[in-house]
Parts: structure tokens; sequence; C-alpha cells
């Protein structure tokens, strides 16, 4: 049994490669569309007709899975493509159904798993929400910050004692911040309301300056 194990996660971890690469180069060749053509994105995601939103439900997860892709340019592409607010849940469902694959995964095979996607010193740094008797409150606090590594702080969450029902709903919301500016960004592009996606695209520019100082701060203070 015991030789079996490492047999079996050497066979998971050349499988996660493998989607990784595979990943990249599919989903890669839409997001440059994107970017450059967005009207023609919007055409790909409609010619799932109605498994359109299953569709993107199924990248999202995947891009919450191998986090290659930021998950901005994913929320955004949500609110192009369906509006903000059918993105914005559709989003929501998607990340939250990521995320608990992800706790799955790691809290089933542990940090090796972790170590695929993140090196040791990025992983080492989030050692005081492990530690810390406030843990579940910075994990909150963190997590709902706009510009924080939101797919390392995902996978952490796995080797943390935090129980999964606590983190789902932690994460889920956490992710909010994020994912009503980009949607919004996104549904504002798609309307060719330029203005205001810039206004959008720059308040979550502004936003995610703040968390990222407000959580190397956080970091700083813990490390001391």
């Amino acid at each position: 049994m015991n030789k079996e194990t490492p047999a079996l996660e050497k066979t998971i971890i050349i499988l996660i490669l493998i989607a990784v690469s595979a990943f990249s180069i599919y989903i890669g060749r839409y997001l440059f569309t994107f970017i450059n053509e967005p009207e023609t994105f919007r055409d790909w995601i409609a010619s799932f007709g109605v498994y359109s939103p299953l569709a993107y439900i199924t990248v999202t997860i995947l891009q919450i899975m191998i986090p290659l892709i930021p998950g901005e340019p994913m929320e955004m592409i949500a609110g192009y493509a369906f509006g903000s607010f059918k993105g914005t849940m559709l989003c929501i469902l998607a990340e939250s159904l990521g995320s608990f694959v992800v706790l799955f995964l790691v809290r089933r095979y542990g940090k090796r798993i972790v170590e695929i996607f993140f090196e040791k010193e990025k992983i080492d740094s989030l050692s005081f929400l492990r530690s810390s008797d406030k843990r579940i409150l910075l994990f909150a606090v963190i997590f709902i910050m706009p510009g924080t590594p939101k797919d390392l702080l995902c996978y952490f969450a796995g080797l943390t004692d935090i129980e999964t029902a606590v983190l789902i709903p932690l994460i889920s919301l956490g992710r909010f911040p994020s994912i009503i500016t980009s949607t919004l960004a996104g549904d504002h592009l798609g309307d060719q309301r330029y203005i205001l996606a810039m206004i959008y695209i720059f308040a979550a520019g502004l936003l995610s300056m703040i968390g990222i100082l407000i959580y190397h701060h956080i970091q700083k203070k813990r490390d001391l």
C-alpha cells in the first residue's frame, strides 16, 4: 500500500502538469482574442448556446485549479459576455466550486501539490495563517482585499486547520470586491461605455494597490 501511494501521487502530478500545458495553450488563444477582438470572443462564448454558462464555469474552475492566469481577466470576460449581474453570479459559483476542488486536493495530498505551483518561500510567507490565534479573522481580512495573491491563499488554506465549511464562505465572499469591479468593467466594455469601464478598471487597480500595501504590512508585522 505504501509503495502504491507515491506512484499514484506521481501519476497525479504528471496529469496536472499535462493539464497545465494544455489549458495554457487552449485558453491562452481566447484570452488573446478577447484583448484584440472582444466581439469575436463574445461570439465564441455564445457559440456554446445554452451551455455557454457551463463552458465559462468549467474554464474558470480550471483557472482556479491551475493558477497560471490571473483571475481578473476571467472575471472581466464574464461581465463582457454575460453582463454584470449574471457574470457576477457565474463568477461566484465557478470560483467557489474551483476553491472547493483546490481545498479537497490540498487536504488529500498536502504541501506537495501546493509546491507544484508556488515556490516554497511564498508558501512559508503565509505560515502565520496557521499559527496565529486570530487566523480565521486574518484570513478573512487578507482574502477580501483586492490585490492579494488569492490563488496562493486558496491553496494555502488547505494546509491550515480551518474547517472547509468555514473556508468556502470566506473565500466566496472574499472574492466579491474583485469580481464586482471586474464584471462591471467587462459589462461596460461590451456596451462600448469606455469611460465607465475605465473608471471601474482604475478603481480596481487603486484598490489592488491599497490591498497589496496592507497585505505586505500584515506580513511584515507578523514576521517581527
